[in-house]
């Protein structure tokens, strides 16, 4: 969808939404995002941006132009497991945007995508501590993998369970799509 396709759907909607979630592959790479929101912004919708918060500079010139109005963060890995997960050496990079969105007036949410294979109880826990460290003290939100054909990567599903009750509550954690 070309912007100008997207501007004409959404004025479609004008008082029928009231807002425009922004996410991936990964919205913060998008060359003309500050230009899209200011747009989005001038139509009356609010905007929320996920993010895996690589891009901390953008996350933040976002917020400080007023151009968002939630922010939900993708914790994808404990530092010792990032690179293994994301294929990046960017958790430094997660962790400025973390760090600023604490500091930050606007409201956002920390998740993780659970799948089980790749990140288990004790990585949750520990990604738990660090969130704690850094001062974040919202709930914490545990997404299950919900296997999809075909996925970015080709994942396929768990081989093993993900135990909850081997989870430690250093700060609230909801769980979606636990069953």
């Amino acid at each position: 969808m070309s912007p100008s396709d997207l501007y004409d759907f959404l004025r479609l909607r004008q008082g029928k939404l009231d807002g425009v979630v922004l996410s991936g592959g990964e919205c913060t790479l998008y060359p003309y995002l500050l230009e899209m929101c200011e747009i989005i912004k001038t139509m009356g919708f609010e905007i929320k941006v996920d993010t895996n918060g690589l891009r901390p500079q953008v996350l933040q010139s976002l917020i400080e132009k007023d151009l968002i109005d939630f922010v939900a963060l993708d914790f994808k890995a404990r530092k010792e497991k990032f690179e293994t997960v994301t294929s990046t050496k960017g958790f430094d990079l997660f962790a400025q945007s973390l760090e600023y969105l604490i500091g930050a007036d606007i409201g956002f949410e920390v998740r993780t995508t659970v799948h089980a294979d790749l990140l288990n109880e004790d990585d949750i826990n520990a990604m738990s501590e660090f969130l704690h460290q850094m001062g974040y003290n919202q709930t914490y939100y545990l997404q299950k993998y919900l296997h999809v054909s075909p996925t970015l990567g080709n994942m396929p599903e768990p081989k093993r369970n993900f135990d909850v009750a081997k989870l430690h509550h250093l700060i609230p954690i909801q769980l979606r799509n636990f069953n």
